[in-house]
Order: C-alpha cells, then sequence, then structure tokens
C-alpha cells in the first residue's frame, strides 16, 4: 500500500519553529535553536515528507533551513508576500504562527514550490559581505544628508562618523576583492562579468553572490527571477501596460546602475536605447528594456565562458 505523501509547513520566529504536517494534521513547537535541530531532523526523516516550506523571515531561517538541507530533506524558502496572497485566496484571513504553519503546509501541498539548491558557505558569507557593505553606504548617505543641515554643535561628530564609514566601506572592498581574487572560480567568472562594458566590481560580486543561476537558466526563467519579465494586464478588450513586478531587487537595482553607464559606454547598449527612444518609448522602459538585454547577454557569457563580443549582442 503506498503512503500518502507528506507535507511540512514550518513557521519562523526569533525564538522558535511552529510545524504543521498535511495530511495528518499534526503540529509542534520547538526553539529556534542549533541545539534543537537535530531532535527536528529526526521527526522529518520519520514523518518522510515529499517537500518542506518554510518563509523567509529576515534571516531567523537561514540556521534551520541550511541544517534541514544539509540532512538531504526537501527543503524551501518562500517570498511571505506570496504565502499571505495564498492563504487570502482560502478565505484565511487570521494570522498566528501555526496558523501561518498550517498555511505553509497547504502551500506545500497544493503549490509545491520547487527546491532550489542552497548557496554554499563561500557563497554566502560573499552575499553577507555585500549586503553589510550596502549597509554601511545606506548609513553613510544618512549622515552627509545630516551633515549638509547640522548646527555647529554636532558637525563634529557626524564628521567622524562619515570618516569611519568610509573607511569600514574601504576595508570591506579590499575584504570582497581577496576573496574574490583567492577563489579560481570566482575569480575567472569575475573577469568574465567585467568584460562587459558597464559592468564593474560591485555589479560583477553582486550578481556573484546574489545570482548563482546566472548562466545555468533560459533566459526568460532567469528575467522573471530578477524581476525584469514584463507581464500582461490584459482583461476582456483593455490591454494594459506591461510592467515588471517581484524578483531579486538587490540584482536589480545592481543591473539599473550597470545599464546606465552601457547606455553611455557600450556599443550594444548604447544602440538599442537610442533606437527605443527615437520609437517614442519612455525613458524608463528603454531602460528596463536595456537591462533585460544587459541579463541575456551576460546570461550567454556566463553560460559559453565566453567574455563580451560585439557578436553576442547581435
Amino acid at each position: 500500500m503506498v503512503s500518502a505523501p507528506v507535507f511540512v509547513g514550518i513557521d519562523v520566529a526569533q525564538a522558535h519553529l511552529d510545524l504543521a504536517v498535511r495530511p495528518t494534521g499534526e503540529t509542534w513547537q520547538i526553539p529556534n535553536t542549533d541545539a534543537a535541530f537535530p531532535d527536528l531532523i529526526g521527526r522529518l526523516r520519520a514523518l518522510a515528507p515529499t517537500l518542506i516550506v518554510l518563509e523567509a523571515t529576515g534571516g531567523y531561517e537561514h540556521a534551520v533551513l541550511s541544517a534541514v538541507a544539509a540532512a538531504g530533506l526537501p527543503i524551501v524558502a518562500v517570498n511571505p508576500r506570496q504565502v499571505r496572497d495564498f492563504a487570502k485566496a482560502f478565505g484565511i484571513l487570521a494570522k498566528t504562527d501555526q496558523i501561518d504553519a498550517d498555511v505553509l503546509a497547504l502551500c506545500a501541498e497544493r503549490v509545491r514550490p520547487a527546491v532550489r539548491a542552497l548557496p554554499d558557505a563561500d557563497t554566502a558569507e560573499l552575499a553577507a559581505l555585500l549586503a553589510r557593505r550596502r549597509q554601511l553606504l545606506d548609513m553613510l548617505t544618512a549622515e552627509r544628508h545630516r551633515l549638509a543641515q547640522a548646527r555647529p554643535a554636532v558637525r563634529r561628530s557626524l564628521q567622524q562618523h562619515i570618516h569611519w564609514l568610509e573607511q569600514r566601506v574601504h576595508d570591506f572592498d579590499d575584504d570582497l576583492t581577496r576573496r574574490i581574487r583567492r577563489s579560481p572560480v570566482w575569480r575567472a567568472k569575475e573577469d568574465l562579468l567585467r568584460s562587459a562594458p558597464g559592468i564593474g566590481p560591485v555589479v560583477a560580486r553582486t550578481l556573484l553572490a546574489a545570482l548563482p543561476e546566472l548562466g545555468r537558466l533560459p533566459r526568460r526563467p532567469l528575467a522573471a527571477l530578477v524581476g525584469l519579465a514584463p507581464f500582461n494586464r490584459d482583461s476582456g478588450r483593455h490591454r494594459g501596460r506591461r510592467c515588471i513586478w517581484g524578483g531579486r531587487r538587490t540584482v536589480r537595482a545592481a543591473l539599473y546602475m550597470a545599464t546606465l553607464v552601457a547606455t553611455r559606454h557600450n556599443p550594444a547598449i548604447r544602440a538599442c536605447y537610442q533606437r527605443l527612444l527615437t520609437a517614442g518609448k519612455p525613458a524608463k522602459v528603454a531602460l528596463t528594456v536595456c537591462m533585460h538585454k544587459l541579463l541575456t547577454i551576460l546570461n550567454a557569457m556566463v553560460r559559453t565562458n565566453q567574455p563580451w563580443r560585439d557578436a553576442l549582442a547581435e
């Protein structure tokens, strides 16, 4: 007799994890600590789940996600917004930790999101360094804005903090460079990406850390993953404007800055941009199309392990 598939939802909080199992309806709660994970993994293995789903909750999920994936169990982190929309579609408006776990188990059963390979430890560290660098830059920008309108009593303090932040950003850049150049694989891939006019070190490193799928996916799924795939908005006779939605904001922001540079210094992207403007497209639309084009070219470069060539842009 074949047993029914088992699906598990895990709601992650800072202090504890709430779990729900479908179709049995079993629930339990454990601390969100490394010491509790061996017991959790043992119980999950006994269930032999088809799929385990949890939400990405700002970092609290990383430890349990890594531990369960390392145990060889099928687990995936999903976007909280998508889970909330899924709950609303079923008329589930209340929200508690246990209800969220039930909804995640139901999502695992009905939607069955695809399990993706987790980044290795080096890639995760690179991503953490880049995230911290962005935080330092945000603080630096805020302090510079405060300095512009600061009274004399606080100007010295702001100037000292700005100098300290600038030094920390410089230190992070040095650390990132050392880590990249130490790895033959990363060094080769960074050099490959930077051969494209418009791609600088920050953009290349962002792509390495935040888009490991580059070169492994077809262009359309990759564009959707980044948030550069236009979605239809049609109903009846109405034909709405196509627009991009969702995706990886960090990657999209990096590509935006790279494309701005490329519209001036990359012959293929500049020609595409000017052609769209001449055709009457708004500048924002033209820039988004060029972002999509640049991503497609970079994807082909990494997939074929070929540096930038004008032929790739045709």
